[in-house]
C-alpha cells in the first residue's frame, strides 16, 4: 500500500510556489478569414491599431492595413505559404519599427533591419518608429549649407543645400542611380552619414552599386536598405521610410544625413498592388487617393534642424522613373510639387554623349544660390543662361548657312561649356577643381582649344596645377571663395600652362 508523506508534498508545494512566475499577456485574438497574394482577412482582432504588428505564428509576421467593420485587412511581410484558413492571429500591441544607430554603418539590411550581408547580427539596443512625424516649423531652420555632390553640372547650376529634397527624375537607362551615388561618393570626409534604399530592384543590380561603394570607401560611412524584386509588396512600401527613420537618428544627435531613394515609382506601383488587393477604391492611373500622402509624409521628414535642435539635416534625393520623358504623369507631378526642385535627365542628351545627361531647362534648384560656396555663386551664375542661350541657337543655326562673329563665338562658348559639364561616372570632382574648370571656359581660356580635345586639357591642366600650384585647388576647396589672389594665381597658371606645357 503506497504511503502518503506530508513532508514531501509540502516540500514539493513550497519549490513550485517559490518559483511561480506571473506572467500576463495582454493580447486580442483572430482567426484568418482568407489568405493569398500577400494579404490576409481576418475576423476578430477588436483593439487592432491601424500599423500595428500582427504574429500569426510560425514566425511569420504582418501589419494591420485596413480596419473595417466586421473584419481587418492585414499585409504579410513574406510569402505567407505558412499561413491556413482558420489559424488563430494574435496581435504584439507594437508599431513597426527598425533597429537604429552606428552598428548600421557599413552593413545591407531589409526593410526590418535584419543583416543581408553575412555579416552577423546588428547589435543595437535603439528603435526607432517606421512612420515617425516630421519637424514642426519652429524645429527647422532655412537650408543654407551646400551638399556637394562632385557632379560640376549640378553644383553649379542646380545645387542642393543640406536638408533640401532634390528629385532626380528621367526615364529608364539615363543615369539617375549613378548621379546619386556620385553624391554618396563625394560626402567622404565630409561627417555625413548616407542611406542608400534601394527599392524593387534587381538583387544584381543592388549588389552593384554596394560594390561600388566598397571599391570607392564609401560603405563606412553608408547604409543600404534593399526591398528588391522578389520581396513582398508590403515590404517595398515600407523600406524608404525604414531608411529614413534609420537616417533621422543621426539627424537628430546634430549629424548630417543623406537619404537616396531608389525609386519611389516602385515604392508607388507595391502601394497600389496592396491597395487594390484591400479593394481600396483606385483613382487616376488605378493609384489610391492617398497615394500623394504616401510619399509628402516620407519628403517632409527631409529637414534642416534649427540650432537648439542640434543643427543636422537630413537630404532626400527621391528617384523616380518617367515613361517616354512624360513629367506629366500622375507620380512625377505629385513628387515634384513636394520636392524643392528636380534634376531632370534626358534620354537624347544621354545617348548624344553627353553624361550626365541633365537638361539644365528643365531641371531646377529651389532653394538655389542660397546653397551654394562664393566661388561658384561667382562663376556660375550666367552658366546657365549662356546654356539655355547657346541651345536656342543651336537649333536655329543649322537652318542658318552664314552667322556673325558674335553668334559663332557664343556657339563655341556654349559647345565648349557643354563638353566641360561632362564628367565620367563615379568620379566627383572637389569644389576647387570644378570652379577652376568653368572658370577656364567662362573666361576665354579654352576658346582656342579644339572641343574634342578639352577633355584632354582639362586633365593636364589639372595634373599640372597638383604638381607645381596645389595651394589653388586647396584654397578654393577648403575657403569655398575666389579671391583676388586666388583668381590672379589661377590666371596665371593658365596662362603659363598653355604657354610652357600644353602641346594640344
Amino acid at each position: 500500500m503506497l504511503s502518503i508523506q506530508p513532508d514531501e508534498i509540502t516540500k514539493i508545494l513550497k519549490a513550485q510556489i517559490q518559483n511561480y512566475e506571473q506572467q500576463l499577456s495582454d493580447s486580442s485574438t483572430g482567426t484568418v478569414l482568407s489568405v493569398g497574394d500577400g494579404i490576409a482577412r481576418i475576423h476578430g482582432l477588436k483593439d487592432a491599431m491601424n500599423g500595428e504588428l500582427l504574429d500569426f505564428g510560425n514566425g511569420t509576421v504582418g501589419m494591420v492595413f485596413n480596419l473595417e467593420q466586421d473584419s481587418v485587412g492585414s499585409v504579410i511581410f513574406g510569402t505567407g505559404r505558412d499561413i491556413k484558413e482558420g489559424q488563430t492571429v494574435k496581435t504584439t500591441g507594437r508599431v513597426v519599427q527598425v533597429p537604429v544607430g552606428e552598428a548600421l554603418l557599413g552593413r545591407v539590411v531589409d526593410t526590418l533591419g535584419n543583416p543581408l550581408d553575412g555579416k552577423g547580427p546588428i547589435e543595437t539596443s535603439d528603435f526607432r518608429f517606421v512612420e515617425s512625424p516630421a519637424p514642426g516649423i519652429i524645429q527647422r531652420k532655412s537650408v543654407h549649407e551646400p551638399l556637394q555632390t562632385g557632379i560640376t553640372a549640378i553644383d553649379a547650376m542646380i545645387p542642393i543645400g543640406r536638408g533640401q529634397r532634390e528629385l532626380i527624375i528621367g526615364d529608364r537607362q539615363t543615369g539617375k542611380t549613378s548621379v546619386a551615388i556620385d553624391a554618396i561618393l563625394n560626402q567622404k570626409g565630409q561627417n555625413c552619414v548616407c542611406v542608400y534604399v534601394a527599392i524593387g530592384q534587381r538583387a544584381s543590380n543592388v549588389a552593384n552599386v554596394i560594390k561600388t561603394l566598397e571599391d570607392n570607401g564609401a560603405m563606412e560611412y553608408t547604409i543600404v536598405v534593399s526591398a528588391s524584386a522578389n520581396d513582398a509588396p508590403a515590404l517595398q512600401f515600407l523600406a524608404p521610410y525604414a531608411g529614413c527613420a534609420m537616417g533621422e537618428y543621426f539627424m537628430y544627435k546634430g549629424q548630417h544625413v543623406l537619404c537616396v531613394y531608389d525609386d519611389l515609382t516602385k515604392q508607388a506601383a507595391a502601394y497600389r498592388e496592396m491597395s487594390l488587393l484591400m479593394r481600396r477604391p483606385p483613382g487616376r492611373e488605378a493609384y489610391p487617393g492617398d497615394v500623394f500622402y504616401l510619399h509628402s509624409r516620407l519628403l517632409e521628414r527631409a529637414a534642416k534642424l534649427s540650432d537648439d535642435m542640434g543643427a543636422g539635416s537630413l537630404t532626400a534625393l527621391p528617384i523616380v522613373e518617367t515613361q517616354a520623358n512624360d513629367v506629366t504623369a500622375f507620380i512625377p507631378t505629385n513628387v515634384i510639387s513636394i520636392t524643392d526642385g528636380q534634376i531632370f535627365l534626358e534620354t537624347d542628351l544621354f545617348n548624344a554623349g553627353i553624361r550626365p545627361a541633365i537638361n539644365s531647362g528643365i531641371s531646377v534648384s529651389r532653394v538655389g544660390g542660397a546653397a551654394q560656396t562664393k566661388a561658384m555663386k561667382g562663376i556660375a551664375g550666367k552658366m546657365r543662361l549662356e546654356l539655355a542661350q547657346f541651345r536656342e541657337l543651336a537649333a536655329f543655326a543649322q537652318f542658318a548657312s552664314d552667322l556673325d562673329k558674335a553668334t559663332q563665338a557664343q556657339l563655341a562658348r556654349g559647345q565648349r561649356l557643354t563638353e566641360v559639364l561632362k564628367q565620367p561616372v563615379n568620379s566627383p570632382y572637389s569644389l576647387g577643381k570644378m570652379v577652376i574648370q568653368i572658370f577656364a571656359v567662362t573666361q576665354g581660356y579654352a576658346d582656342d582649344i579644339d572641343v574634342k580635345k578639352l577633355d584632354g586639357f582639362r586633365k593636364q591642366f589639372f595634373s599640372y596645377l597638383d604638381t607645381n600650384q596645389p595651394d589653388i585647388e586647396a584654397g578654393l576647396t577648403e575657403g569655398g571663395k575666389l579671391t583676388d589672389e586666388l583668381e590672379a594665381k589661377l590666371r596665371q597658371a593658365l596662362k603659363a600652362f598653355k604657354e610652357s606645357v600644353y602641346k594640344g
